[in-house]
Formats: structure tokens, sequence, C-alpha cells
């Protein structure tokens, strides 16, 4: 089923496609649990050691194994069937959870085994991410980016809201249950919901997981128009900082695991209301204009912080950070667009491992500042320093075409004619 040629794609259109719908409701379940069990982890290092350090290193040891998974393993979306990637990887995945209910799992083994869940996440993402963009086409590709970041602020919101309730009322085992079955869920959706397409390497052919990474480095690191997208991808590192240090920042304010909790889905929400909307209502040319400004915004007003505001204003401020970070869907769609399909794998690894790595770097050097500074303003020092490094890509990015990619530039021009404007050339941002 495709959009008439007549508008502009929509939503449903974007949901009307079935392998799309299962593929969405997977990542609702498995990523709800997660979120769960991540920040019940978390929360229960902190209640026990009362260490803001503990618990943001606890909170990074669900990201930072990303940077060997998505250099060495996120390659398998290219070299192996992509469903069979994102099957195989739910169904290990829950066996390595299950194995956290084991009675008697010290919090060290417990923290262990979620590095090896993440290490099997830069795969599944690469994989997901690349038979979306197959899905879809160019056209509405953005819709479905902006359709899966919102359900994953969305999931965050709720998640994380729940966690601080299930880890008050029952603790973590119920949360680290409930993400192992969401696994289980997630890989029968993918393996009835989603058809099987042919590895892009069969048989064995094209370069082992080393030579992947090195083409993909080659790829984009020399680009510029690739390597400033991909910075302003990770400049989530700073503005979502407040999430790494929730625990203590909340317990400073009086607060406990539910305050901590609202804090955590409240610095999600302004991004899962803002994203459609930026997405829908606004044009592609004029998403690509706003990346830098809405780059600098998101960062900048975190710097608010250091007046050391009280709990509802800290979660407003979060909340209005991440709204600006719906620029990231420009962003991803422009990365995605200049990207051969057959090395798209690797591409979002690297792009996700240096993401991932990124904040959870931020959180435990973050959760080391607030040792001896208050969170407050630990929060407004990452938001002030994102700020500037994004003023320099945003001057960056003014330099360059907003149509990255003779692709793009065609699918932009498309898009833009159905508008009624003129496609901007280069160097006009």
């Amino acid at each position: 089923m495709s959009p008439s040629p007549a508008r502009r794609p929509s939503f449903r259109d974007v949901f009307a496609v079935p392998e799309f719908r299962a593929l969405w409701l997977s990542y609702v379940l498995s990523g709800g649990g997660d979120r769960l069990a991540l920040v019940a982890l978390t929360l229960l290092v902190y209640g026990r050691t009362r260490s803001p350090l503990l618990a943001a290193v606890t909170f990074a040891a669900g990201f930072v194994p990303y940077l060997f998974g998505g250099m060495f393993l996120s390659g398998l979306a290219d070299r192996l069937p992509r469903r069979s990637v994102m099957v195989g990887c739910d169904l290990l995945r829950f066996l390595l959870v299950g194995a956290m209910l084991a009675p008697g799992v010290p919090l060290a083994a417990m923290i262990a085994l979620l590095y090896a869940v993440t290490l099997l996440q830069p795969p599944f993402d690469a994989s997901r991410s690349a038979i979306v963009r197959e899905m879809m086409g160019a056209d509405r590709y953005p819709l479905a980016n902006a359709v899966i970041q919102t359900t994953s602020r969305s999931v965050l919101v709720v998640g994380t809201a729940a966690a601080g309730f299930v880890v008050a009322l029952a603790g973590a085992r119920p949360a680290l249950g409930v993400d192992a079955a969401t696994f289980v869920a997630s890989a029968l959706l993918i393996q009835l919901g989603v058809r099987t397409r042919p590895a892009l390497a069969p048989d064995g052919g094209g370069p082992g997981p080393l030579g992947q990474l090195t083409e993909g480095v080659r790829l984009v690191f020399c680009d510029p128009a690739l390597r400033t997208l991909m910075a302003l991808g990770w400049l989530a590192a700073f503005y979502e900082v407040p999430e790494g240090i929730a625990a203590p920042y909340a317990g400073r304010l009086g607060g406990g695991a539910v305050a901590a909790g609202l804090l955590l889905a409240t610095s999600q929400l302004g991004a899962a209301i803002s994203t459609p909307l930026f997405t829908k209502k606004i044009g592609p040319l004029t998403r690509l204009r706003w990346m830098g400004p809405m780059a600098v915004l998101s960062c900048g007003i975190l710097a608010v912080t250091v007046l050391r505001p009280d709990l509802i204003v800290s979660m407003a401020l979060f909340a209005l950070s991440n709204s600006f970070a719906m620029y990231q869907v420009a962003a991803n769609t422009a990365f995605v667009e200049r990207i051969p399909n057959e090395k798209r794998g690797q591409a979002f690894g690297l792009a996700n491992a240096g993401l991932v790595v990124g904040q959870g770097v931020a959180f435990a050097v973050a959760g080391a500042a607030a040792e001896v500074v208050p969170p407050s303003t630990v929060v407004a020092l990452s938001g002030g320093i994102g700020a500037l490094i994004a003023c320099g890509l945003a001057l960056r990015w003014r330099g360059m075409s907003p149509a990255v990619g003779r692709h793009t530039a065609r699918h932009l021009g498309r898009e833009a004619s159905l508008a009624g404007r003129t496609p901007i050339q280069s160097g006009s941002l």
C-alpha cells in the first residue's frame, strides 16, 4: 500500500503497513521491559549503597557495552537476514535476563549480565533501523522514524515512572521477570509479523567483521556531512545527563524512588509530544534548517538548573529541553538517505555505538561530579558544554546543503513542491 503521490504521507500510511505494526508492537514490549529493568537495578543499587557514583555506573552498565556490540556485531545486519538477527538477539537476551532471576544472584553479577544483554542490542537496533527503511521507502521513512522515536520516548515515560513504583512496592525482581517475558513476545511478533529478506552478502560473501568495521569507519568519518549529522545525534549525551543522576537529583530535593521516576519520565515527555508534530507539520527542508538552533536549545535550557530549582520546575525544564530533541528526526533521516542499503547496518551500529557509549560515559562522569557538587550544578554544566558544541555544529551545518545526497535532494525537492515551496540551494541554510 503506497500513499497517493498527490499528497504527503501520513502516520496512517505508516501504520497501514502490517510489518511495521508488528515491529512497532515488539519494540513497545521489549523497550518497556528493558527500561523497567534498567531503572529498577539503578534504584536498587542506589538504595543499598546511597552512592551517586555507583548508581550512575549501574545505569551506564546498560550503555557502555554498546561500543563493542556496535563496532563488531552491527555488521550482522548486513551479512545475515535482518529478521533472523532480531529474533536471535531477543531469544538470547531472554536467557540472560532470566539468569538474573536466579535466587541469590549478587548485584555485581546482575550488572555483568546487564552488560551482556546490552552487547546484543546493537545488532538488533541496526537490523530494525535498516529494515524499517526497506519497509517504508523514502517518502514514509521520516514519519516511521518519528513514530519509533516518539514510541521510544513514550516507553521511557511509562517505563521509568512505573519503575519507581514497582521498586518501591515490590522490589527489582518483578521488573526483571517482566523484561524477560517481553523478549519472548517480541521475538514471536517479529518472526510471525515481519517477512524474511535475504542477506545482502549471501553465502558468507563480503568482508568479515573487521573488514566491515573498517569500511564503516571510512564511510562515516570521511564524509563531512555524515560526521556533522552523527555529531548532532551524539549531543544527546549532554542533554540526557539528568537521566543518569535522577536518583541523587531527586534525593537532594528530598524525594525518593517515585520522585526519581517522575524526573526520568518528564525528561522524555517533551519529545514524546513534540516529535510527531514536528515531523508531520514541518516540511523536510525546514526541519533541516532548524536542526542547529534546536540542538543548541536542547542543551542550553539545562543551564537554568544552576539556580537549583525545585522538583516541579526541574521536571518542566527537563521536558522543555527534550522537546527540542525532535531535531534528531531530521538528522537521522538525512544520515540514512546518504548511506547505501548494504552498508546501513554497520553505519547504524557505529553511529548508535558512539551515541550510547557517550551517554554512558556522560552518566558516569556526572555521577562522579555529583559526589562533590550539587546534582543541579552538574546538569547545568553539562547543558552549557553541550550548547557550546552545538553552536559549532550548527555553524558547520549552515555551510552545507540541506539536501544531503542526491537521492535526498530529489526526495526533498518532491516534498517541497507538494508543499508549494522551492528547494533551497546549497549554502543557503
